[in-house]
């Protein structure tokens, strides 16, 4: 699950290597404590917010501005769009910099070593916006998987932030924030430096929490495109992975309730949605016989919506694969022939101490998708250097990985998460050999890519345009994914972001983008 970033965004998202100022580096002491601890929180409000929360609201809608700096994965960035809708609708202009905003909120992410890393250094960074006499920073909150799982240790370590927010309690988040606004306004002290010796609130609950509407967001993709959250939560027992202790047990959201969502995104002009949970495919599993609908059915059902163009697979789970789906898959002229599985591991010996389904039978899905399901562009991702990874392990990886012929994917250095069983296995690999490894299965994948796009020379593709650059537009395939995947570009044709046309590539250029011209619509 590796982090996603978005387009358009009226938001600041940190992206590749972070720059660590120099508080950040004076305060590295707070990602160590971080990774050694963690734990359930419970509600506990500050003094200064005990008494905010008690004294009357007294701004002006509009005055007030919220910046939202987004870290993570497109769960996350749902999460952003709610809680930026719920702020918006309590008054507050939403702004991009975290240095025009009177409030900063931080949503983290917690799913890796280097995930942690960035997480704090954006929450050091916005406690030192807080800090400043010239800013105009007067509350900083920190919501996340980050403060699901170490709001303990947050509060204690950042006395600068106001609270740590965790999922069950998103939904008070502007009342919060009306309320340090308030008392900031009636405060005659600089805003920032009368709170930073008193430690946060921490509003952390439950990690298995009912879902929000989640209808009524600020949405922060391009208008054209949106992520629809299906499901949360996970069941399942993988060594390496600490998810299911903070985004708590998996659950369905309502089949009803998810279409009327989606319904009201494409009625907004989304075209596109791009279906995400930790397991997308699971969704409906838990509903058991009293409700036979499964994600087959709710693919048949939003393709019936009037203006959408593609449906789009995220995150699917080797094991939940039915005969329905594959078949809905493969005929659905609206769901794109694109699907993402992170199998994690292809050799047998590292998927079981994964606790991962087996090499045999995923190699027989992969297969059979293949099969089934016509011009199918294939995603994955890759955990190098598990523990008791062998030469041979990689080494089988790379081959099977070479010849199932994945058109996308991605690889990462194994993390040793604090209370997963991985983390304490014998066979701990070294740093050098992990990322010798992911190296190897970069290149892979490059090689793979560049190797599809120039196989697309000369063929018709349908294209949806993303947006101008210049007088150029520039769009994606069905077979990638927003802001992941690679992309088209159409020299000298001005064309309105969300229109899907006919495109024939002439070329691939270096970067493996390719370059085309309109040649039609495609069939509606």
């Amino acid at each position: 699950r590796a982090a996603w970033s978005t387009p358009r965004a009226l938001y600041r998202r940190r992206s590749g290597p972070v720059a660590v100022s120099d508080q950040s580096m004076l305060r590295s002491d707070i990602f160590f404590s971080i990774a050694l601890a963690g734990g359930a929180a419970a509600v506990r409000l500050s003094p200064r917010m005990a008494a905010a929360a008690a004294a009357p609201i007294r701004i002006t809608p509009q005055e007030h501005s919220v910046a939202l700096v987004a870290l993570g994965c497109p769960k996350n960035t749902v999460d952003a769009e709610v809680m930026l809708g719920d702020l918006q609708r309590h008054g507050l202009r939403v702004v991009r910099e975290p240095e025009n905003a009177d409030i900063v909120v931080v949503n983290t992410c917690a799913f890796v070593e280097d995930a942690k890393r960035e997480s704090v250094a954006a929450i050091v960074d916005a406690a030192r916006l807080k800090a400043d006499r010239s800013s105009r920073v007067r509350g900083l909150y920190v919501t996340g998987c980050m403060a699901q799982r170490y709001a303990e240790e947050l509060a204690d370590e950042l006395p600068e932030v106001d609270a740590v927010v965790g999922f069950e309690s998103y939904a008070d988040i502007p009342s919060h924030v009306l309320a340090t606004l308030s008392t900031s306004d009636a405060d005659d002290t600089e805003p920032g430096l009368d709170s930073a010796a008193e430690r946060a609130s921490v509003l952390v609950g439950a990690a298995t929490v009912p879902f929000r509407p989640e209808n009524d967001r600020f949405q922060l993709t391009a208008a054209h495109t949106a992520y629809l959250r299906v499901a949360e939560g996970c069941d399942h027992a993988c060594s390496f992975c600490a998810i299911p202790g903070f985004r708590g047990a998996f659950r369905s959201k309502p089949f009803d309730t998810a279409l009327a969502e989606a319904r009201l995104l494409v009625e907004r002009g989304v075209r596109e949605i791009n279906l995400i949970a930790e397991d997308t495919n699971q969704f409906g599993s838990d509903w058991g016989e009293e409700d036979p609908r499964r994600l087959s059915h709710f693919l048949r059902e939003l393709s019936a919506l009037p203006g959408l163009r593609w449906i789009r697979l995220l995150y699917c789970y080797p094991s939940y694969f039915s005969d329905d789906l594959v078949a809905e898959i493969a005929t659905n002229p609206k769901v794109v022939k694109y699907i993402d599985i992170p199998l994690q591991h292809l050799a047998a010996p590292t998927l079981q101490r994964m606790r991962r389904p087996g090499a045999k039978a995923t190699i027989s899905l992969l297969e059979r998708l293949r099969r089934e399901v016509p011009s199918l562009v294939l995603r994955t991702t890759f955990i190098c250097g598990f523990p008791g990874e062998s030469d041979g392990d990689h080494d089988e990886l790379v081959r099977q990985a070479r010849r199932l012929g994945f058109e996308r994917g991605g690889a990462f250095s194994y993390s040793a998460e604090d209370g997963t069983p991985a983390a304490s296995m014998a066979g701990q690999v070294e740093e050098e050999t992990k990322q010798a490894r992911k190296d190897e299965l970069v290149a892979l994948f490059q090689e793979a890519s560049a190797a599809w796009a120039e196989a697309r020379v000369g063929s018709e593709l349908r294209v949806m345009v993303d947006r101008m650059d210049g007088l150029d537009a520039v769009g994606r395939t069905e077979h990638d994914a927003p802001d992941i995947d690679g992309a088209v570009r159409i020299p000298a044709m001005p064309l309105p972001p969300g229109s899907e046309v006919l495109v024939r590539v002439l070329y691939a250029d270096v970067d493996g983008e390719l370059v085309g011209e309109v040649v039609g619509s495609p069939p509606q």
